[in-house]
């Protein structure tokens, strides 16, 4: 059920990323809370990627799922 729930806030984050040409995908969530997700396309090369990984994605999913207690990436 977590699972589908991060999915479904990624979903609304994906457009932002796409509009400029990348893409995030969630790898795994750990038992205690921990999103794993990959930034692809230009988000995989952006020095701008570790602001928009806290900042837009991190946030996002927090404010909606309090369990969730960070987002990294892989």
């Amino acid at each position: 059920m977590l699972r589908e729930q991060v999915e479904a806030v990624l979903a609304k984050v994906k457009p932002l990323l796409q509009r400029d040409g990348g893409d995030v995908q969630l790898i795994d969530i750990t038992p205690d809370g921990v999103v794993k997700v990959k930034l692809t396309g230009a988000c995989s090369g952006c020095p701008m990627s570790t602001l928009t990984l806290k900042n837009a994605i991190e946030d996002t999913i927090k404010k909606e799922i309090p369990e969730v207690k960070s987002v990294i990436q892989v």
